[in-house]
């Protein structure tokens, strides 16, 4: 089983849309048996929050049901819990290696080679380029690790 946590700010935009894809994209490989995900933040402005409902339209649109994840922040144990931390961009990558125990460092990882943009502040377009964001490199993730896992014997 390998566990995936995304994390960007507060948890309502860029992370959970994040989380809908890859739950998503993962079941439509049959990869879900052995791949789980979740996502937080760095802060706790949105604790026990639905995602922004713009994500939560922008996701519906394409298939993506965000309705039910419910924002929370980082904790000390998903450094322990999780294989893979990946942040949305760099001062989230840097939050998270300052919080990050030594032994647990390898794990902490950029989501994609260049930051994910806040669309918090924007409209529905802003929260559109993150889901195509979202897709491309979930896409080419779940690809590179082959996670079509149902044809694996384990």
């Amino acid at each position: 089983m390998t566990r995936v946590l995304f994390v960007c700010t507060g948890n309502i935009c860029r992370s959970p849309t994040a989380e809908a894809v890859a739950r998503t994209m993962a079941a439509g490989r049959g990869g879900t048996a052995n791949l789980e995900f979740d996502s937080a933040g760095i802060e706790g402005y949105h604790v026990g929050e639905p995602p922004d409902r713009r994500a939560i339209t922008q996701g519906r649109m394409r298939g993506y049901d965000l309705s039910g994840l419910r924002a929370r922040r980082v904790t000390p144990q998903d450094f322990e819990a999780f294989d893979l931390i990946l942040a949305m961009d760099g001062g989230h990558f840097e939050a998270l290696q300052h919080l990050c125990p030594p032994q647990h460092q390898h794990k902490v990882q950029m989501f994609d080679h260049d930051d994910v943009p806040d669309p918090y502040s924007g409209d529905e377009r802003d929260f559109a380029v993150v889901l195509d964001i979202c897709e491309t490199v979930v896409a080419r993730w779940l690809a590179e690790i082959g996670a079509t896992s149902a044809d694996d014997p384990a």
